[in-house]
Formats: structure tokens, C-alpha cells, sequence
């Protein structure tokens, strides 16, 4: 079984309960041995409060530069 280290992976927290299962399903996989490198970025409507797009540039960076992303849970974005 691989050990996920020196894998960097894009993680999406989520929004409304989404970081919540994120840290927990994070916590999860680590204890499981499967220890990579988190890059969060955010998405939904946290990214939409915050940068005024549901889907900032930042977040496609990180997925185009990781190759990887996991994402939780999101809530509709309201615009």
C-alpha cells in the first residue's frame, strides 16, 4: 500500500457540513497510512463570498498543477 507521501493532492473542503467530512475523511485516510500533502483551495459558495466566483482560477490551478483533487460536499452557489 503506498503512503500517498510526496503525493500533493487538491482538496475542496466544501461548504455547509462539507469541511466537517473533509477533516474527518482526511483524518480517516491518514490513520489509515495514507499521508499525502494537502493543497486546500475553496469552491462553492464560500469561493463565491470570497472571490466572487463559485469556481475560482486558483482552484483549476491546483487541479491542473496536482493532477488530483478531492472535493467535499458543496452546497448550491446562489449568484
Amino acid at each position: 500500500m503506498t503512503t500517498g507521501e510526496g503525493l500533493t493532492i487538491t482538496l475542496i473542503p466544501g461548504d455547509g457540513i462539507g469541511p466537517e467530512i473533509s477533516v474527518a475523511v482526511a483524518a480517516t485516510l491518514e490513520a489509515a497510512g495514507f499521508r499525502p500533502r494537502w493543497e486546500t483551495v475553496l469552491a462553492g459558495d464560500l469561493a463565491l463570498k470570497t472571490s466572487g466566483s463559485p469556481l475560482p482560477e486558483k482552484a483549476l490551478e491546483s487541479i491542473s498543477k496536482t493532477r488530483i483533487g478531492w472535493k467535499g460536499p458543496l452546497t448550491r452557489a446562489s449568484t
